[in-house]
């Protein structure tokens, strides 16, 4: 590549990184380049090292820019393992990779995964077998246009590559227990038998997990050519956990949410208390600081400040445990549980048709986190029946029987969607929660945008309280220290 066309990917990278949360500057920008210009395009690992030292500023950035590194900067593959010698069928294909992974040969299990996305991966007007080859220079998925393919075969042309399709086809977890004994005869002299055994499940499991990332990244190199990389990087490369959406996030995305809440928490505290201690400070006393500027010729040298009465907030949180917001509250729940210290007092509340205090079994989840919503709905009467969110009647039965918990020092927080399924809204009841309150929140894990369609009442709720979008961890953090009272 020459140097202008590495400026130009260099500045595709950092915008995609933007794009994905992550802040990279112009000053950082410029380091990258630099660092891009010491250590050259020749090793690529190494490039990856030095671009990473100058763009982020936390090992939870890294996963993010991996994925996008892979696009911007991948590995080229000049031939595959099926230009040479081609594995043809699945079965030899697994052959060939245990003889790779037992080895301890990387490039051989690239150039596997290479010949594995050739044979299985491609899809559209052609089928298998009709994939490209190629490097930097884009004569691989580009190739398929109606070039000629690394491995002689015409390549018509294909709509993309899939990973999925080609481990289906591969199934690489069926050599688990053959490679664990070719490991385990190969590297575990000397060791006692659980130990030998131990040692070769993890290098069984470590190098499979290799391939499947090769075959991964191949496939989405090969699919950014042909489409272009702006567009795989948006939808290809998952983004940072403070952005993954609540309501579409994977187990493995909540695992890392709920893995989040401590240091968060941490971070947030020290926001509420420092806020509250410039709060406690209170607002100029006019009237005092006029009288006072008398004996300096009515200039305010000293304003005189409006003591507060120091104390903490009462916080009641009312979430929907319905479908897919309840990960949404799950996490709020804990979240706000780990805050418990900046607040005099904290219950917490759920509903699906009907309401019921969750206090204890929130507080009882702080050491079991990874199934706090289903011992939410099994152990709490939460329903008469079905699991549909009845906002008409969970509202009315907390008004009913929980309205003593609200006063002048009270903050609520709902979380939920707002979609009634049909049922009347039961505006009264909203009401007469945000006259007791002293302040009442919505926040909504629908995109804004949403608001009001389909069985969504979530235009007319916001007309009575203030409703917030609040779809990540990022947008639950800025609200969390923004709404929250002194």
């Amino acid at each position: 590549m020459t140097a202008n066309a590495v400026a130009d990917r260099l500045v595709e990278f950092v915008h995609a990184l933007r794009e994905h949360g992550i802040a990279v500057g112009t000053g950082e920008t410029v380091d990258a380049a630099a660092a891009a210009e010491a250590v050259g395009l020749a090793d690529r690992e190494r490039l990856r090292e030095a671009l990473a030292a100058s763009v982020l500023r936390g090992a939870a950035q890294r996963p993010v820019f991996d994925g996008v590194f892979d696009l911007y900067f991948p590995a080229a593959h000049g031939t595959s393992e099926a230009t040479a010698d081609d594995p043809g069928t699945p079965a030899q294909l697994r052959d060939r990779l245990l003889d790779a992974l037992v080895s301890g040969d990387d490039a051989r299990v690239r150039a596997l995964a290479a010949a594995g996305i050739d044979l299985f991966g491609g899809y559209g007007a052609a089928a298998h077998g009709q994939g490209g080859q190629g490097g930097e220079g884009g004569q691989g998925a580009q190739g398929a246009a109606g070039t000629t393919s690394g491995n002689g075969r015409s390549a018509a042309r294909l709509s993309g590559w899939s990973a999925y399709q080609t481990l289906s086809e591969v199934r690489p977890q069926a050599l688990r227990a053959r490679l664990r004994d070719a490991i385990r005869e190969a590297r575990a002299d000397g060791l006692d038998g659980a130990s030998a055994d131990a040692l070769a499940d993890r290098e069984a499991a470590a190098g499979i997990e290799s391939f499947t990332g090769h075959v991964r990244a191949e496939a989405r190199r090969r699919t950014a050519e042909l489409r272009g990389r702006d567009r795989i990087a948006r939808h290809a490369v998952a983004p940072q956990t403070d952005l993954v959406s609540f309501t579409s996030a994977t187990a493995e995305q909540f695992a890392d949410m709920r893995r989040a809440v401590t240091p968060l928490s941490r971070k947030l505290a020290t926001r509420l208390a420092a806020r509250r201690r410039r709060a406690a400070r209170g607002r100029v006393d006019l009237r005092r600081t006029v009288r006072r500027s008398l004996a300096t010729g009515g200039v305010p040298m000293r304003p005189v400040m409006r003591r507060r009465r120091p104390g903490r907030p009462e916080l009641v949180l009312l979430c929907d445990m319905s479908g897919s917001v309840a990960g949404f509250a799950q996490f709020t729940l804990l979240l706000t549980q780990a805050l418990s210290d900046q607040f005099s007092k904290v219950r917490s509340f759920a509903f699906v048709s009907c309401t019921d205090e969750i206090t204890e079994l929130v507080r009882a989840g702080r050491d079991e986190p990874e199934n706090l919503a289903g011992r939410i709905v099994a152990e709490a009467h939460l329903t008469q029946v079905g699991m549909s969110s009845d906002y008409d009647g969970a509202l009315q039965t907390f008004t009913d029987g929980w309205a003593d918990v609200l006063g002048p020092r009270t903050s609520v927080l709902i979380l939920g969607d707002g979609r009634t399924n049909g049922a009347p809204p039961n505006l009264p009841a909203l009401r007469a929660i945000a006259e007791r309150a002293r302040h009442v929140y919505w926040l909504n894990p629908e995109r804004a945008e949403s608001w009001g369609t389909g069985d969504s009442e979530a235009h007319r709720y916001a007309r009575e309280v203030p409703m917030f979008e609040c779809r990540t961890i990022r947008q639950l953090s800025h609200l969390v220290t923004r709404l929250l009272p002194d």
